[in-house]
């Protein structure tokens, strides 16, 4: 309806008849499900508990800084690191075990140390002890420094050398100084220990059991009896809860995950926490996940120790069946980075397989097939799997990770567990991942409006726009966008019937490309050129 104009003059109308351009979303944030060292976060001197907590790391060192770094008995350290170390970007972390620090005072003790008096009287003057229980706080180091006394004449002409007044504090993280408190008494007030640890301080708490007029004795204190007490994980803890943002349903909210990484399903299993079937509960409560959100991908790990006759069987015996899903085998070899130097251990390859991913869709786009490519930060394989041996894992769904002589460690499969052959390419299910979502999220200003030709006609525009992007990134077979999708929206689709019940209906067809898994050349004899 026309605005009403009822005296002379100039108007100005905005009318909208642009294009809504469908923006590609983001195919490359993964999360990582598994123990940590620590779970906290430090605000306004306050620790935030993040055990269970999805949260958003960018890169390594915010993950040292919220998580902790590299601990016996996890596998998520590794990786995370392997994920960015192979080009992984923003990802989410779900810790539902620590293994070096715990706020839970019912599942873990914090480290202390007690600091005498100047003049001996006084054991347990000052009484340090970690804000973060666990093992972690071993690493926290108290050096105790004399301010120099004041002078007096008095004292100076008699001879008598006259005690320090005040201190300085300097807290060390692993030989390293993190906090220096200066002009310290034992006292009240803004120059008290108490006062100005309890304050500033992000890694300790003190407490004063002496006289406020007494001093420490100078010297170096090292933190000490830090424990946690480890729980079984179970199954309720992987799957977590909505309402409560924890686990793998806290996932739920956060509509950037495309990817889910459990490594540490396996720690769960060596540890004897659960048994194969728990592992392939856990493993089907992600791929559940992925297809129930629709827009993620589930990237799975094999048990370790297997020989390829052996992985067979387990992959019959799990029976996996989805497009959402892939697993890699073997475990690969990365260097030991929880202190024993010159050491390599064997970790799940879930973590580096992400991180390809994201590599792969930065520099290539989300169409190339994350095969035939270079694993960062792997230095050997559990088992070196022959063709032969390669020849029956790969139409089961497994993909092999094999090293070759002068080409590195390379990932050689990118199937899916799918059975339908429609489905067997990670890249095309990650690529129709996208496409939807983008369309799903482009196309939301259409909801309530008049269901007409008009609608129509913006519609195939604006999904013709996009599409159109996507093919000339090489994403769709075809040497014309007409050849590489269609869209379609027009009465044929929407007759009467379909919208009077509040539908609109539009059909979209893409052609992706399929990558090149066997290549074949035929050569034969040939006598050459007739010659007459």
């Amino acid at each position: 309806m026309s605005p009403s104009y009822l005296s002379p003059g100039v108007y100005v109308e905005e009318v909208d008849k642009g294009t809504k351009p469908i923006e590609a979303v983001g195919t490359a944030v993964a999360a990582f499900v598994g123990y940590t060292e620590r779970a906290a976060d430090l605000r306004d001197d306050e620790v935030i508990s993040l055990l269970g907590k999805p949260t958003l790391v960018t890169n390594w060192s915010q993950y040292v800084q919220k998580y902790g770094s590299f601990v016996e008995g996890a596998f998520l350290p590794d990786s995370v690191y392997g994920y960015f170390a192979n080009g992984g970007g923003n990802c989410y972390i779900v810790s539902i075990k620590t293994l070096g620090a715990s706020d839970d005072p019912e599942l873990s003790s914090s480290a202390a140390v007690a600091v005498p008096s100047l003049d001996g009287k006084t054991q347990n003057l000052l009484e340090f002890t970690a804000r973060q229980g666990g093992t972690s706080g071993n690493g926290l180091r108290v050096d105790v420094r004399h301010a120099p006394a004041a002078k007096d004449k008095a004292a100076e002409a008699s001879g008598k050398e006259l005690a320090p007044s005040e201190y300085t504090v300097v807290v060390s993280l692993n030989g390293q100084a993190m906090e220096t408190f200066d002009g310290l008494t034992s006292g009240k007030g803004e120059k008290g220990v108490e006062t100005a640890v309890k304050t500033r301080s992000k890694l300790i708490d003190v407490k004063v059991t002496g006289k406020g007029d007494m001093i420490p004795a100078e010297g170096t204190y090292q933190l000490e009896g830090g424990e946690i007490k480890t729980k079984a994980v179970t199954l309720k803890d992987y799957q977590g809860s909505v309402s409560e943002r924890s686990g793998i349903g806290g996932l739920e909210p956060l509509d950037d995950v495309t990817m889910i990484c459990v490594p540490d399903l396996m720690a769960s299993y060596s540890a004897g926490e659960i048994d194969m079937k728990g592992v392939q509960s856990v493993q089907q409560a992600v791929i559940d996940y992925c297809e129930n959100v629709r827009y993620c991908f589930a990237v799975l790990d094999c048990p370790p120790g297997l020989m390829p006759q052996e992985m067979k069987e387990w992959r019959n015996t799990v029976n996996y069946d989805s497009s959402r899903a892939a697993v890699y085998y073997p475990w690969i070899e990365v260097a030991d980075m929880t202190g024993s130097n010159g050491r390599t251990r064997l970790i799940p390859p879930s973590g580096h397989m992400a991180g390809v991913y994201g590599r792969v869709d930065g520099t290539r786009g989300v169409h190339k097939a994350p095969g035939n490519e270079v694993i960062r930060g792997a230095l050997g394989l559990e088992v070196q799997v022959t063709k032969g041996e390669h020849d029956i894992l790969n139409p089961i769904g497994v993909n092999v990770i094999r090293s070759f002589p002068g080409r590195g460690i390379r990932i050689w499969g990118a199937r899916t567990l799918s059975s339908d052959p429609s489905w067997r390419y990670i890249n095309v299910r990650r690529l129709f991942n996208m496409v939807e979502e983008s369309i799903e999220r482009g196309t939301q200003w259409v909801v309530f409006e008049p269901n007409d030709q008009n609608l129509w006609a913006r519609v195939r525009r604006d999904v013709s726009a996009f599409l159109s992007l996507v093919w000339r990134s090489g994403a769709l077979f075809g040497t014309t966008p007409e050849a590489a999708f269609y869209v379609k929206c027009d009465a044929e689709n929407n007759p009467p019937e379909v919208r009077d019940v509040g539908q609109l209906i539009v059909e979209v067809g893409l052609s992706p490309v399929k990558p090149a898994e066997f290549v074949i050349f035929r050569i034969s004899q040939w006598a050459g050129p007739s010659s007459e």
